[in-house]
């Protein structure tokens, strides 16, 4: 089972590569220098029908499943973008799919269990506030679950939301925000009354809430184009209708989430990985040492050859799992490993990849250096390589 290579998912290929060579790559060093894309991109790419892939027609999106958001985030980076461009321009993609699931609707991700529909999606006032001008690129949604003392660790969450009549009262910081200081809205993870009461929920909180504060913009290693911030919330009243799904389902949700998030990870990976070959077998053609090619040695090709067949190798894989979770299959261990098999490729692709370009490779100027940075945070977003190694120990019954 794999990732069936369709007519409308070679032209869906095709419409991805031709707005990254118009609309990103002229513009892409500048926005690594700002620290973030322009909002403009948001719309851009909703009218080109690229936002709202794997979201349902019914609550303003294209079409399309899991899958077809594979082949949108492969095409962005094989097409010269990045995996930071992806965090900052797709952070919508772990921010709504828990507010559609709740509302019955189908999304990219497998969500579902005890997040039963309260209404049909396409009259959900969750939907119509948020979801729709979402992906019609006019707000820009977050996702804030970590906290300074609670990481891979949901469960230790201690921001709280103790109910007031009508209004939840929140109380509590988050930190490591993707597109946390350009977000409109914040799909946000908390506690009941008191941390360890084993209730969590998911509340949808607006930016301009009073108590609301985005804190400091946070200097990354990569993604720099995409923006980092730290979240504080005092005495934020939050209507409990921006609740998502019922009361204590906020745990699963995130739990259920993390597989979309994760695979999306990992074809960041193995993409990033496919296009650091791409540009070293370009490099190793056009770079002439003691008066020879570079990719007329054998060192050199046998070395290209490894990364390509590292590369494919997790590509084919992470495809298998993908296709097996659209299909409705449990497959939580899978997807772990797949992260972890696609993560381990790009870690020795980039590598070797930078080692290839030589001092060229160092210079700030060089897109394999960009991706040598980015990569970094592909082994720890949406759940760090060892935790992804305890799952699948849980899963070999250790």
């Amino acid at each position: 089972m794999t990732i069936v290579d369709t007519p409308e998912r070679r032209q869906l290929r095709e419409l991805t590569r031709a707005f990254v060579t118009r609309e990103v790559l002229p513009h892409l060093a500048d926005w690594e220098r700002a620290g973030e894309v322009p909002r403009a991109l948001h719309a851009t790419a909703a009218k080109l029908g690229l936002l709202g892939v794997g979201f349902p027609e019914s609550v303003g999106g294209s079409g399309g499943d899991l899958l077809d958001s594979i082949v949108v985030t492969e095409e962005i980076i094989r097409s010269g973008g990045s995996s930071g461009l992806v965090a900052a321009l797709f952070t919508h993609g772990i921010a709504l799919p828990h507010i559609v699931a709740a509302a019955g609707g189908r999304t990219g991700g497998p969500l579902g269990g005890r997040l039963a529909a309260r209404r049909s999606a396409a009259d959900d006032p969750l939907v119509n506030r948020y979801v729709r001008p979402t992906l019609a690129g006019e707000l820009i949604g977050a996702l804030a679950i970590t906290e300074p003392d609670a990481g891979s660790d949901v469960a230790a969450i201690r921001t709280t939301a103790r109910r007031d009549g009508d209004h939840y009262l929140v109380n509590g910081s988050k930190t490591y925000v993707t597109s946390g200081v350009r977000a409109d809205f914040v799909t946000t993870a908390v506690c009941g009354d008191f941390p360890g009461s084993g209730s969590l929920h998911l509340l949808v909180i607006d930016k301009d809430t009073p108590g609301f504060t985005v804190g400091r913009k946070l200097d990354t290693l990569g993604w720099h184009c995409s923006d980092t911030a730290e979240l504080s919330f005092v005495d934020v009243r939050v209507p409990v209708g921006n609740r998502i799904g019922e009361e204590d389902t906020g745990f699963l949700a995130i739990m259920q989430g993390f597989a979309a998030e994760r695979l999306s990870l990992a074809t960041q990976a193995y993409a990033t990985a496919q296009r650091c070959v791409e540009l070293s077998t370009r490099w190793c053609r056009d770079r002439s040492t003691f008066g020879r090619p570079l990719a007329s040695r054998q060192l050199v090709r046998h070395r290209l050859a490894e990364m390509h067949t590292r590369a494919e190798a997790a590509r084919a894989y992470v495809h298998q799992v993908a296709a097996r979770v659209a299909a409705g299959e449990p497959v939580v261990t899978e997807v772990a490993m797949a992260k972890n098999v696609a993560v381990a490729a790009c870690d020795q692709v980039v590598d070797a990849a930078l080692q290839l370009h030589g001092g060229f490779g160092y210079l700030r100027d060089a897109e394999v250096e960009r991706h040598y940075r980015d990569a970094r945070i592909l082994g720890i977003g949406g759940g760090t390589t060892e935790i992804m190694n305890e799952i699948i120990a849980k899963g070999l019954g250790l």
